[in-house]
């Protein structure tokens, strides 16, 4: 199987490889000449047997927009686009609109796995119709971790990015729990190895879980997070699961707080969101703002 994937950024880079380790062809294009196997879209789409499957991973929104614009003058009916990026679950039915217009295929791919995806694997969420779907899947195999789990055709068009969005959210709230409780050992007198409570909670716990892991990973490196400022963007998925929970009349105050929380953290340098900053890069490779900047 061949693949055509843009954008080989942290995630797209990573994914090409792990892709080509499966044995299929990618043939990647990005921005950086010096990370692009061909010079633009066109000697892309050329370069593929049809039908052609290409993968987009840029940002959400306008970049993503002009790609895929891009791309529908040069595939033809029965090539597929596979949208990777983070992408708000209802420009995944425009886009899949306009390219069925011109008889091509759309498949909205929720993916996680940040920095570590190339060696553990990548979870995904896929969206599409069933036909699709099915021309990919080697793909989504190759990209997912072993065994059973990882992988989940959750429905129609743009529930791939529904499900991530709501992962997402989750996430936010989960690292917020551990920041606040992080923050709150830190400022009590009796606790005086707060790095090897974290520690502790790895085995036997009912709170252990891969972000625990990595904030131990972060403790490690900066045990009171003195280099980091207390600082933590949001991606822009927390605030859609908050406005879709709204727009559903689902109650969320547990990953809208922690929402929120970010939010405070651009006026204060919060001790919480140290620890909110570290785990971001620890699993993503996010950029921080260091404690001198």
């Amino acid at each position: 199987m061949q693949l055509g994937l843009i954008g080989l950024g942290k995630m797209g880079g990573n994914m090409r490889e792990r892709i080509r380790r499966a044995g299929y062809t990618v043939i990647g294009y990005d921005r950086d000449p010096g990370l692009s196997d061909v010079a633009g879209l066109a000697e892309l789409v050329g370069s593929l047997d049809g039908p052609r499957v290409v993968w987009v991973m840029v940002p959400a929104g306008g970049p993503t927009q002009a790609v895929i614009d891009e791309l529908a003058g040069l595939l033809s009916p029965g090539d597929i686009v596979v949208d990777g990026g983070n992408s708000r679950w209802t420009d995944d039915e425009k886009h899949a609109e306009e390219l069925a217009a011109r008889g091509i295929g759309f498949v909205d791919a929720g993916v996680s796995g940040g920095v570590w995806g190339l060696q553990n694997g990548y979870a995904l969420m896929v969206g599409g119709d069933p036909e699709h779907i099915a021309v990919v899947k080697p793909v989504f195999d190759a990209l997912k971790p072993e065994g059973d789990f990882g992988y989940v055709h959750a429905g129609k068009v743009g529930a791939g990015h529904f499900a991530k969005m709501v992962h997402n959210g989750i996430e936010y709230a989960m690292m917020q729990a551990y920041a606040e409780g992080w923050e709150l050992l830190e400022a009590v007198d009796s606790v005086t190895d707060v790095r090897e409570v974290f520690r502790s909670w790895r085995e036997g716990t009912v709170i252990r879980s891969w972000l625990l892991d990595l904030a131990v990973n972060a403790l490690d490196d900066d045990e009171h997070l003195e280099k980091l400022r207390g600082y933590a963007e949001d991606s822009g998925e927390g605030r859609w699961t908050v406005e879709a929970a709204i727009d559903n009349a689902v109650p969320l105050p547990a990953i809208t707080a922690s929402l929120f929380a970010r939010f405070a953290s651009r006026q204060d340098d919060s001790p919480q969101m140290k620890m909110i900053a570290a785990l971001r890069n620890q699993f993503g490779g996010h950029a921080v703002e260091t404690s001198q900047g």
